[in-house]
């Protein structure tokens, strides 16, 4: 019986791990369809995103259910509290590359992005894939050290956004009103979703340690 129940567990943190894989492979669509104006890229994203959310209902099934019929405690009880946590934060993160689809299907056959800013765009894209892999193999191995370093490449996301308000604020901007929006709204995107890739990792350091890790203040729980 035990051992059947550690082989779902095992199988609640594979599906977690398929969830990171997801929205890893939504936001690097959406960001090719944002910088690219590609409405075919963008309109995979945006129907796939149906996909992600079956596979939270799917965690959260089986994750209430090991707690209905098992009752698990310490660590195993660590591990399907922060699935449920995780499940929720990996879904966030497709409806956050589905925002930047959507955008790049509102505009097309515009681009969204002035040429300005398209750089700093492709960069945070790159990272937030980079976020969301690695969170896929933290979960895997629930490597403490290598959930930690998470936090390192969110400051680099961070660091952009707040650049972008610079930009669209300097009086020489331009491009108007509309597009310093799109700015606005597309860079809190890519935020959120790092933020959320650094929250899975640290419910993983919760499953280790039993220690929850402080967060930052723009960081929802």
């Amino acid at each position: 019986m035990r051992e059947a129940y550690h082989v779902e567990l095992e199988q609640l943190a594979d599906h977690l791990a398929a969830m990171s894989v997801q929205v890893a492979e939504a936001m690097e669509r959406a960001t090719r369809a944002l910088l690219e104006a590609d409405l075919s890229l963008a309109e995979q994203v945006i129907s796939d995103d149906a996909k992600v959310d079956d596979a939270r209902a799917q965690c959260e099934e089986q994750a209430y259910a090991l707690l209905a019929l098992q009752a698990p405690v310490a660590t195993d009880l660590r591990t399907v509290l922060a699935a449920i946590h995780a499940a929720e934060s990996l879904e966030r993160m497709g409806d956050l590359a589905l925002h930047v689809a959507k955008a790049a299907r509102r505009r097309h056959p515009e681009p969204v992005l002035p040429d300005a800013v398209r750089p700093y765009f492709a960069e945070m894209g790159e990272v937030a894939v980079k976020l969301a892999r690695q969170t896929e193999q933290v979960i895997k191995t629930k490597d403490v050290e290598a959930a930690k370093t998470l936090e390192s490449d969110d400051d680099q996301v961070d660091d952009i956004h707040r650049h972008l308000f610079t930009v669209i604020m300097d009086r020489e901007w331009p491009h108007g009103v509309a597009a310093a929006v799109d700015v606005t709204l597309l860079g809190r995107f890519y935020e959120r979703y790092a933020d959320h890739a650094v929250s899975v990792a640290k419910r993983m350091i919760f499953v280790v340690t039993g220690k929850m890790p402080g967060y930052g203040s723009g960081e929802d729980l």
